[in-house]
């Protein structure tokens, strides 16, 4: 599935008291907008983001997204005179092939990736989808005079959070015939449900609040502080074997070396990259290297895997990580690896935008024990230190 999300970032900071939008202030020392980019991108169906800001703050945005590389396309958008107009042009840029498109705002950092996940999975088999949570406090509509006029029934009221889905047809049609009719909706569920289309509500997060009073933003940096806050590094394992065979070359840590043997996989199978990729990925609670690079995938036949460990490094920075160190052990009993481990060690660091020494290998023999030691295959481990990208101390 191809996924594109639309953050809407049309805060002015007026409400939070703020000399910035609220959506550019610091969260545990990152910038709430970048936050919020990183969670949406750690879900890997998504293929473009698309913000749309006020023409004033675009400049501002723009050297943000800057500070680091993203693993998918990243677009600004000038946003309009309501929330509405603005994320209909940010929809009006995103790529055509999409097959959904969610809608989220820039002042909820916090979301988590199961209620993304749940958005996701209802709004592709309804056409639309919103997290939310029930009312836990009884809610009166009441007068400009301050006089109680109703009291509807709590057990059907749920304040609706982001982000929103929807199949891309659904919302930009809905989208298109509001601005036809001249229809303002309080989100964009109530003009996609005013155009005629379902919307399912999933269970949202309490977690994923939105910025807008300073309480707000001090409760955020709790949240953020307990769960994917500041001086938490995180710690990854990763393990991988290949058998040998005649007739295939052996790359280790994107080294040839001589062998008459080569590793069996779809890939180059090198399994020492295999074993870093699946290291960092663990640690950064992002899958592992089948979800990312199925053998299943043509795309990948013969793929050198270096590259694979370029794009774990892209969804690593995309997802706020900042890859601290590596250290592998290669158990092999035959070819001797020694003269290559430096030059593995230096391949692997540029591919993962590292320096040599932040990247160590080791090789050693399993004294004749178990397949490795019968010359029949090769394994590797990988152990991966990574810490959010605003907390990395150089």
């Amino acid at each position: 599935m191809k996924i594109a999300a639309v953050i809407a970032a049309g805060g002015t900071g007026t409400r939070i008291g703020a000399r910035v939008p609220k959506q550019f202030l610091e969260l545990g020392g990152e910038p709430v907008l970048l936050r919020t980019l990183s969670g949406i991108l750690a879900i890997e169906d998504v293929r473009q983001v698309v913000i749309a800001l006020p023409a004033a703050h675009l400049l501002t945005a723009r050297r943000l997204l800057e500070r680091r590389s993203w693993r998918a396309p990243v677009a600004c958008v000038r946003g309009g005179a309501t929330r509405q107009e603005s994320v209909h042009r940010a929809v009006d840029r995103t790529a055509s092939s999409a097959d959904l498109i969610l809608v989220h705002d820039a002042v909820r950092p916090l979301c988590d990736r199961a209620t993304m996940e749940r958005v996701i999975a209802a709004a592709w088999e309804t056409g639309g989808a919103v997290p939310a949570l029930p009312a836990t406090e009884t809610i009166q509509r009441v007068s400009r005079a301050g006089r109680i006029l109703k009291s509807p029934p709590r057990d059907e009221l749920y304040a609706i959070q982001t982000p929103q889905g929807f199949r891309a047809d659904v919302l930009r049609g809905a989208l298109a015939r509001a601005r036809r009719a001249g229809f303002a909706g309080t989100d964009e569920s109530s003009v996609v449900r005013w155009a005629g289309h379902a919307v399912r509500v999933v269970e949202g997060s309490p977690a994923n609040i939105k910025i807008t009073r300073p309480i707000d933003l001090e409760i955020a940096e709790v949240l953020a502080g307990g769960s994917r806050g500041r001086g938490e590094p995180r710690i990854g394992h990763g393990l991988d074997y290949h058998r040998l065979v005649s007739g295939r070359k052996l790359i280790l840590g994107g080294v040839e070396i001589p062998f008459d043997k080569g590793l069996l996989g779809h890939s180059d199978a090198d399994a020492l990259s295999h074993a870093v990729c699946d290291a960092l990925l663990g640690a950064a609670g992002l899958g592992d290297i089948g979800h990312h690079f199925s053998d299943r995938d043509p795309a990948h036949r013969d793929r050198p895997s270096l590259q694979f460990l370029a794009e774990v490094r892209r969804m690593l920075d995309a997802a706020g990580w900042t890859i601290r160190n590596v250290d592998a052990t290669v158990l092999a009993e035959q070819p001797r690896l020694a003269p290559y481990r430096d030059e593995m060690s230096r391949r692997m660091a540029a591919a993962l935008g590292l320096d040599p020494g932040q990247v160590n290998v080791k090789a050693t023999t399993t004294e004749g024990l178990g397949a490795e030691g019968r010359g029949e295959a090769i394994s590797a481990q990988a152990v991966a230190l990574i810490e959010r990208a605003g907390d990395a101390r150089g």
